[in-house]
């Protein structure tokens, strides 16, 4: 990718972040990667293929994989917490704005699998973590799913509102709230572990 690629996918990318795709204009993306409009359409054949090649590089994606959660200590809490803390490094305020203007319906098809990657990890490697500890007799069994979903819905839901509204919502910070939703969760998995016996 040359230099000149690189910093119309950069203005491009920044621009949909910061007004999203369908008010974003060609003409805008030239201004700000600092390029004539002519030089957009020899390098790329749309504004589309502009954000596609875009999402297809690590820098506009945020790095969730389920390499980043396996830093487990084998301890409901601290685990939970890592988990959560693990996804919210990466999925900052930027990273949210930006997937929300990569949901437009010129695009979504397109987006849409590349966007779910993000809470697919996390689900997936939380289910098989709990799965784990059942097996280490830490918890009891349940719907580790249905679990896994009510921690990701909440570190998403904490993540989005903090990019949308910072600190006017609520003004229980990060670490804070993690802390305090983990002990929740962790009391309620608790509870669930002593019905079993």
């Amino acid at each position: 990718m040359d230099e000149t690629s690189q910093k119309i996918i950069d203005a491009t990318m920044s621009l949909i972040r910061d007004k999203g795709y369908v008010a974003t204009t060609t003409k805008d993306i030239a201004n700000a990667a600092n390029v004539n409009e002519c030089t957009l359409f020899r390098k790329f054949k749309s504004k589309k293929d502009i954000v596609l090649q875009g999402v297809s590089q690590e820098k506009w994606r945020a790095n969730v994989t389920p390499e980043i959660f396996q830093n487990v200590q084998w301890e409901l809490e601290p685990d939970l917490e890592m988990f959560m803390n693990a996804y919210m490094d990466r999925i900052t305020p930027d990273f949210v704005n930006l997937s929300i203007g990569l949901r437009a319906p010129q695009l979504y098809e397109e987006t849409a699998p590349l966007i779910m990657k993000v809470p697919q990890a996390f689900l997936s490697s939380l289910v098989e973590y709990f799965k784990r500890m059942e097996q280490l007799g830490k918890i009891g069994h349940c719907d580790f799913a249905s679990l896994a979903m009510t921690v990701f819905s909440s570190t998403f839901g904490y993540t989005f509102l903090n990019a949308s509204f910072s600190q006017k919502l609520s003004e229980t910070h990060r670490e804070e709230y993690i802390k305090n939703s983990v002990k929740l969760f962790v009391n309620g998995i608790g509870k669930r572990e002593e019905e079993n016996r």
